[in-house]
């Protein structure tokens, strides 16, 4: 699409590469008239050979892509390059061994016309358009058949290679079925003897089970007869214990109704006194109710009168409380006062002072006295 935008920018090259084009259809067109394809066959064991080269080296180049796109290729890089080369060298040998077989002309002039007819396209193209989109088309086509190709090719080896692996197991088969039958076989006429012998001891063993069946037919019979008469014997007995049974089941029964009323009357006995006591406690709820509403009431008032009375109280001890405080303050005062009443005494007695002053003398020293003391 670069190339062909390029080509529709630049019209001179546009007209070199038609130029370029023509000339080419002109050389391919004098090599069909060179090129005879002579008649008869050859084998295609060549061809084959060198399919198998072309899908190798096909293989190898995409090899090559994918190490050169990795990012550490490594030796095995080398080693596919010398496969390439080496692949390379082998299909120009088989192409140089076989350069004038039937298969190779015919392919080869099928090629030059498929490309001849191409190229024309292409370069009507370039002239009229300028761009060459139809060739790129056509070589995606043919590189797509070319892989379809190589497929079918590597489709039809496998099966081939299958076939010739069921044909091995067809010949395995065909050899132990040959083998089994043989064994069969044998194993038909073995059993046939058995069965003349088998037969033969079937036969005896007959004659002998019928008159054994005969003898126990007879036996059986006396024994059943036996048995009949002991199960008669016992029917009887069981009859007599069935009539014993009957008459004490009556019996059981009626004693049972009899103490059936006698339970009946019992509990219509306890279900009158039931209800006359139910109704009976139910006064004796009603009045107990009642009192409980009197008692309550009761208790409010007593609960009123507790509280008045526990104010009272608690008031009363508040104020013997004040009063005992007062009494023990006025008498920590009177105390007090005493204590300082006796020390202001002994400081007068200790100083002379007041009514213990000396009478004579020492006026003047007791007026000091006074004085340092005012």
């Amino acid at each position: 699409s670069e190339l062909s935008s390029g080509i529709n920018a630049e019209y001179g090259d546009a007209e070199h590469i038609a130029a370029v084009l023509e000339d080419c259809v002109d050389q391919l067109a004098v090599l069909g008239s060179i090129i005879t394809v002579p008649e008869g066959t050859t084998s295609s064991g060549s061809l084959n050979e060198i399919a198998k080269l072309l899908n190798s080296q096909k293989q190898l180049e995409g090899r090559y892509e994918a190490l050169m796109a990795s990012e550490r290729p490594g030796n095995e890089l080398n080693h596919v390059r010398q496969s390439m080369r080496s692949s390379a060298q082998a299909l120009v040998r088989n192409v140089k061994l076989n350069p004038l077989g039937t298969e190779n002309l015919i392919k080869l002039q099928q090629d030059r016309e498929y490309l001849q007819l191409l190229v024309s396209e292409c370069l009507e193209e370039v002239s009229q358009e300028g761009s060459f989109e139809g060739l790129i088309r056509a070589t995606v086509e043919e590189r797509e058949k070319k892989n379809k190709l190589q497929e079918t090719i590597l489709r039809e080896e496998d099966a081939r290679k299958n076939v010739r692996s069921l044909q091995r197991q067809l010949l395995e088969l065909k050899r132990s079925k040959e083998v089994e039958m043989q064994s069969r076989n044998e194993m038909i006429a073995h059993l046939k003897d058995q069965l003349q012998e088998t037969r033969a001891k079937t036969t005896m063993e007959r004659k002998y089970i019928e008159k054994e069946c005969q003898v126990q037919k007879v036996m059986k019979n006396k024994k059943c007869s036996m048995t009949e008469t002991e199960l008669q014997a016992e029917l009887e007995n069981l009859q007599i214990q069935m009539e014993e049974e009957t008459k004490v089941n009556k019996e059981t029964e009626m004693w049972v109704k009899k103490h059936h009323d006698q339970l009946q009357e019992k509990v219509e006995y306890w279900m009158d006194k039931y209800e006359k006591e139910v109704d009976q406690k139910s006064e004796e709820l009603s009045t107990l109710k009642g009192t409980k509403a009197n008692i309550l009431l009761k208790l409010q008032e007593l609960t009123l009168k507790y509280q008045e009375y526990d104010e009272v109280v608690m008031e009363d001890r508040a104020q013997k409380e004040r009063a005992k405080k007062a009494a023990e303050k006025a008498q920590l005062e009177i105390k007090s006062a005493t204590k300082i009443q006796a020390w202001w005494k002994g400081v007068m007695v200790r100083r002379g002072l007041g009514p213990y002053a000396k009478k004579k003398g020492k006026k003047g020293k007791r007026e000091r006295e006074e004085n340092r003391w005012i």
